[in-house]
């Protein structure tokens, strides 16, 4: 099953309906999009002297030639490598470098009047890499982890198992980098004739967001927590009158926000996932239901449909499903340590409870020994959050000469809001052990971040 059939299925069945729009403007319908594609991987094929499995690498703003291109690669037998417009141009050397591309483009001028004579789609085998998906490197160099068509395949009947059945009236809202989550719930989207909306600016941009819900029925989109904290906090925030579906997940949502965001959007529009690049938008899910009832937001769901999930004797999560990568692009010790006894290891730390809820604690990386006794920092974060005055936190490990580490809390306070160092003392006290509190509280403007929103908690720890 080669993917591309989402798109190909839905020109022959419904020619005249909308694949693509930008903004409120619909720009190409399913017979445009697929013919596009087609021309396309023609004109790739010819033009670069290329084969069946050589890899295409293009990092570009989300715009329309975006899908055009990514169609195209699959029509053509290629493998795909999304990078995110955003990247260092030392991250791009390294990303096209490492997995030997054989074209690249930043700029959807650089292939527009590249096509050539219409073609067959090319026979792949479920196990061809279709997407090679670079992590975002919060530590060491980002490694490409191998999607198959089988893989991409799976994530998007999950997605229609445990999120949303979807028709040729629904729409998905792309305001995240289709380079990654939103790229890849557009797929299934695709698959049911449904139409890809990309905002006119390219990305994420508040207003325009609640603007384009209110535009197009039944509207989906993914986001990242980051992405909902901005939405909750912009003067344009309101219900909006046809949203179907918000996805979150790609960092913790703490508890606070979860609330916030229910009581504008409403619980039953609400799901939170958690999954990895090696494992792509499916290990776990908190479904609606759980959001209406605002019961086990503090988890991240039960295993998605034909997902298995298990924590290992070291606490560490690992899952194994159809949807885990095939390893990762020219590295087999990684793919080695990553994937043992056709299981993955996340390297996330968390715990199942008799119902089958995951609850993660931390990276394991970032979980903080202080005198024998393990703590994980999320769990200091929910509490620091429930102050009004506090916007942002992240707690880490500095390292102690008596305790091996101590506890370090890095906060952003709300515009105009202040709090005395005892407040926040009194609040850890009054919620968890009194080791687990923080030694030491940095006040500071902002967190840094990746470009995908998780914050380096690496640059945090070079600051100690």
């Amino acid at each position: 099953m080669n993917v591309v059939q989402f798109l190909l299925q839905n020109a022959r069945r419904q020619p005249d309906r909308p694949a693509l729009a930008v903004g409120e403007k619909v720009v190409s319908s399913y017979s445009d999009l697929a013919s596009r594609a087609g021309w396309l991987a023609s004109g790739l094929l010819r033009q670069f002297d290329l084969k069946a499995g050589d890899r295409v690498a293009f990092a570009m703003k989300n715009c329309p030639q975006y899908w055009e291109l990514l169609f195209a690669c699959w029509h053509a037998g290629l493998t795909a490598v999304p990078m995110n417009a955003k990247l260092h141009a030392k991250e791009f050397e390294y990303i096209v470098g490492n997995c030997e591309a054989k074209a690249c483009f930043f700029d959807a001028k650089e292939f527009e009047d590249l096509h050539g004579e219409p073609r067959e789609p090319y026979d792949s085998r479920p196990d061809d890499v279709a997407w090679l998906f670079y992590t975002s490197g919060t530590t060491g160099v980002p490694k490409g982890a191998m999607l198959t068509h089988r893989n991409l395949l799976f994530a998007s009947q999950a997605y229609f198992a445990d999120i949303d059945k979807l028709g040729p009236g629904d729409a998905i809202l792309h305001a995240a980098p289709l380079s990654h989550g939103s790229g890849l719930y557009g797929l299934p989207h695709f698959a049911a004739g449904a139409v890809n909306v990309i905002p006119e600016s390219g990305g994420f941009d508040a207003e325009e967001l609640f603007g384009l819900m209110d535009r197009w029925p039944n509207a989906s989109f993914f986001a990242a927590p980051t992405m909902i904290v901005r939405l909750l906090a912009s003067p344009a925030a309101r219900r909006p009158r046809q949203l179907k579906t918000i996805c979150y997940g790609g960092a913790p949502m703490y508890v606070a926000d979860a609330l916030r965001a229910i009581d504008l959007f409403g619980g039953e529009h609400l799901y939170q996932l958690y999954g990895q690049g090696e494992s792509p938008m499916t290990i776990t899910g908190l479904a609606k239901e759980f959001h209406i009832g605002r019961s086990n937001l503090e988890t991240c769901g039960t295993a998605r449909t034909g997902v298995e999930v298990k924590v290992l004797e070291s606490g560490e999560v690992a899952t194994r499903s159809d949807c885990v990568m095939a390893g990762y692009w020219n590295n087999p010790e990684a793919t080695a340590n990553a994937l043992q006894g056709g299981w993955l290891h996340t390297g996330d730390i968390g715990r199942i409870d008799e119902r089958g809820f995951l609850t993660l604690l931390d990276r394991s990386k970032d979980m903080i020994i202080s005198g024998g006794s393990n703590i994980y920092p999320r769990e200091i974060e929910e509490v620091l959050l429930r102050h009004p005055a506090v916007a942002e936190c992240s707690v880490v490990g500095r390292p102690h000469p008596e305790w091996g580490e101590e506890v370090v809390a890095f906060v952003v306070l709300k515009r105009n809001l202040s709090v005395r160092e005892q407040e926040l003392n009194n609040l850890c006290l009054s919620n968890i052990a009194r080791f687990k509190r923080p030694r030491e509280y940095r006040f500071v403007d902002g967190l840094p971040k990746n470009n995908y929103g998780k914050v380096l908690k690496t640059e945090l720890r070079k600051r100690l």
